[in-house]
């Protein structure tokens, strides 16, 4: 068995997608399953559509989500450099020694003669490829002699250096994933491989690369399936034994057709990215999970199970488990529909499992918690209160403003509800027998059943309007309970505020 090497190899485009961490975090996962490494490539041989910052974004979501690669540009490690635009040697060698095979030749076409033949082929109909019927008609080292190539050589005629596909020939390929296919090379046009300023094309850099970084597996999403044939005839030509490959299904939007973008995130009010990624050209503001109040365990986890599935159908699976059960095998062919709800739904799981007091240091550090003071007793009683009807940290807050704050209106359907023309002498009753009450949330709970049961009175006749005086609606955890946190002084001040308000 050879050594487990898998890369995650993307470019500095933009802000990195969930189809892109879940790429990574699969690959993560193979690899500590095996044994084996983990490596981080920056495929930026795109210069025109870089992005300033793209690169460190990238690197540090994957750290927030826990996927530390064994080799990047920021560790270091045995094969570097780990930048595309850093290797330009390492393609010129290869370039050179491929096109000493039958498998490569230079292309002199400028782009206007290029889109005068497409012009030709639609005018009858049909669609122009640069393939084995077109190239022996075209400016090339194949249709030209030497003496006509090496003159523009001679001329610093701008080239590219194209793949001969070869004719006719029916390639058997098989996918960890997809099982067996078939590629019949007719179909298949004769991509370039180095472009005309001496920089390697995807293709051409992602084989050497990967060669010359020992990876024996590529795990990468299905929009690269059709390069597979290309790719396995690249490492033939060059007499390499290819990895594995393994294509992933896409990640589909909750609704309708088609995949998962980071327009549906913005329509919809949902991320997209692991992290905030600030557009650098126009300033937009791309959200992402970590702002919006995920914990990255939750996120890994939601992700991992887009397209895999663990043993006995589990939901909550620590990194740990998803490596010791990780099989490509077990991953789906079908498309993943991501689910918002679902998302929430997993961190909201996550948050229950937290301890109070890793809840209560992690609220304290919210924005409106900053600029208030209140003791951390008290803080970790409205946490258990609070932490069963919370899905992020936040919502401790945004749910349970009332403990923090008094009440200054109150809901009008509530009111409609819950106060009549006797509860304001009911309140008032009830007030005098708090006063001279512990304020326990036991002692409280007797009192308040011991008044309705002498007063006559059903329950909720004195719990609703109690629960409207204290927190301004008719919602929150047991009246007792809110009771006990803000204390016998607030809570008499509330009940005096809701009689002189309604």
């Amino acid at each position: 068995m050879k050594k487990v090497r898998v890369r995650f190899a993307p470019s500095p485009t933009g802000a990195l997608h969930l189809g892109g961490v879940r790429t990574a975090l699969y690959d993560y996962l193979f690899a500590k399953h095996h044994g084996g490494e983990f490596v981080l490539r920056i495929e930026d041989t795109d210069t025109a559509r870089y992005v300033e910052g793209a690169e460190d974004y990238i690197m540090n979501s994957l750290e927030w989500c826990g996927i530390i690669p064994d080799e990047s540009p920021r560790v270091g490690g045995p094969y570097a450099p780990y930048r595309q635009s850093e290797r330009r040697d390492i393609y010129d060698r290869y370039k050179n020694q491929i096109l000493k095979t039958e498998h490569a030749y230079l292309a002199f076409d400028t782009p206007e003669e290029l889109d005068a033949v497409r012009k030709e082929f639609e005018a009858k109909g049909e669609v122009f490829s640069y393939n084995y019927k077109t190239r022996q008609h075209l400016k090339n080292s194949i249709s030209l002699s030497e003496q006509e190539v090496q003159k523009l050589l001679n001329a610093d005629t701008p080239y590219v250096v194209r793949f001969k596909m070869p004719v006719d020939r029916t390639l058997h390929l098989q996918d960890i994933i997809r099982g067996h296919f078939s590629v019949n090379t007719n179909t298949l046009d004769d991509k370039v491989l180095i472009k005309n300023d001496g920089m390697p094309t995807y293709h051409f850099a992602n084989v050497v690369d990967d060669f010359e970084m020992k990876i024996s597996h590529v795990i990468r999403g299905e929009e690269w399936l059709p390069s597979m044939p290309l790719h396995i005839l690249l490492y033939e030509a060059m007499n390499w034994e290819a990895p594995e490959f393994a294509h992933l299904s896409l990640i589909l939007k909750p609704e309708g057709k088609g995949k998962l973008s980071k327009r549906d995130g913005a329509k919809f009010g949902f991320p997209v990215f692991p992290m905030n990624f600030k557009d650098p050209e126009t300033g937009e503001i791309w959200k992402g999970y970590k702002e919006a109040g995920y914990f990255p365990e939750a996120f890994v986890n939601m992700t991992a199970l887009l397209g895999w599935t663990p043993a006995n159908d589990k939901e909550i699976v620590s990194m740990e488990e998803m490596i010791a059960e990780f099989d490509l095998h077990k991953v789906h062919k079908a498309g993943a529909r991501f689910d918002p709800q679902k998302a929430k739904w997993f961190n909201q799981e996550y948050l229950k499992m937290k301890s109070d007091q890793e809840i209560l240091n992690l609220l304290k550090n919210e924005d409106p918690l900053k600029n208030i003071r209140i003791a951390d007793d008290k803080l970790l009683k409205i946490v258990s209160l609070m932490k069963e009807r919370a899905s992020f940290v936040i919502d401790i807050y945004n749910e349970g403003k009332f403990f923090f704050e008094k009440p200054t209106s109150y809901d009008e359907k509530a009111v409609k509800k819950a106060w009549t023309e006797s509860t304001s002498k009911v309140l008032g009753d009830l007030s005098a027998k708090l006063e001279a009450s512990k304020f326990d949330s036991e002692s409280l709970r007797e009192v308040i059943h011991r008044f309705a049961e002498e007063h006559a009175l059903g329950l909720g006749k004195v719990m609703m309007p109690l629960r409207l005086a204290l927190v301004g609606e008719l919602k929150g955890p047991d009246v007792p309970d809110i009771m006990n946190i803000i204390g016998k002084e607030e809570t008499l001040e509330r009940i005096a505020n809701a009689i002189r308000s309604n």
